[in-house]
Formats: structure tokens, C-alpha cells, sequence
């Protein structure tokens, strides 16, 4: 049983949505940390500008090279937009107060750097879930 729900999440498609992350990771982790840190702006601006940019990327990687989806339709699109801003509102919404109750003796800087790392880590595995299963999901 366990082999078996292994072998549906651990397929080729979660290999090639790891590919993509990368790209996506280099790209939208790169245009945040440089907000943040370079430019001083907000951890929600860096953060949704991550997003924002990245998802731009990620829907036309994961569409057409991770889940082969050929047709481009109004429903996918909104279904993508929705899965984007749900799971970084989960992912950021956890994620800041955890790192800062977690790094309550560091400075605002570590905790909200920390915060947009943990914040990646957990819209990533919600992304893949919901693209994998209702965005993009065959025989729709």
C-alpha cells in the first residue's frame, strides 16, 4: 500500500516539477531576496513579487513540460491563479509566525529571511499537490 501511494506521487511528472522548481527557485527566490535585502522592501511585497514572477514561469513550465496539458483554457487558468494565492497564503501565512516565534531572540532580518525559506519549502509541496491533482489533472 505504502509502495503503491510512493509510486503515485514519486512519478515522472513530480521529477520534472522539481526541474522547473529549480528554474523557479533561481528566478523568484533571486527577484525576493534581492527585494528584500538589497532594495528594502517588505517581506510581503518580496514575497508576493516572488510569486508573482514565478508563477508566471511555473504555468507555462509545469503546463506544457511537467503535465503535457496541450489546451489552454479559462477554467486552468483560474484553477492555476486560485492554487497559487491559496498556497502562499497558507505557506507565508504559516510560515512568518512560526520563524518568529521559533527565532524570537534574533533580529527582525534573520526571522523574516528565515520565514520566507520555511514559506518556499511548504508552498512548494501544497503547489505540486494541488498542481498535479486539480489544475492540471488528466482526463478532466
Amino acid at each position: 500500500m505504502i509502495k503503491k501511494a510512493t509510486a503515485i506521487f514519486l512519478d515522472k511528472t513530480f521529477f520534472k516539477f522539481i526541474i522547473v522548481g529549480i528554474i523557479n527557485t533561481i528566478v523568484g527566490a533571486g527577484i525576493m531576496f534581492a527585494l528584500y535585502n538589497l532594495f528594502h522592501c517588505s517581506y510581503w511585497f518580496s514575497s508576493i513579487m516572488n510569486y508573482v514572477v514565478g508563477s508566471v514561469v511555473s504555468y507555462f513550465l509545469n503546463k506544457y513540460y511537467t503535465f503535457g496539458s496541450k489546451k489552454i483554457t479559462i477554467k486552468e487558468i483560474i484553477y492555476f491563479i486560485l492554487n497559487i494565492a491559496v498556497c502562499f497564503l497558507i505557506a507565508y501565512g504559516l510560515a512568518k509566525p512560526v520563524a518568529l516565534y521559533i527565532l524570537s531572540d534574533y533580529s527582525k532580518a534573520v526571522q523574516e529571511n528565515v520565514a520566507m525559506f520555511i514559506g518556499m519549502v511548504i508552498f512548494t509541496g501544497l503547489n505540486y499537490l494541488s498542481q498535479r491533482f486539480i489544475v492540471f489533472k488528466r482526463g478532466k
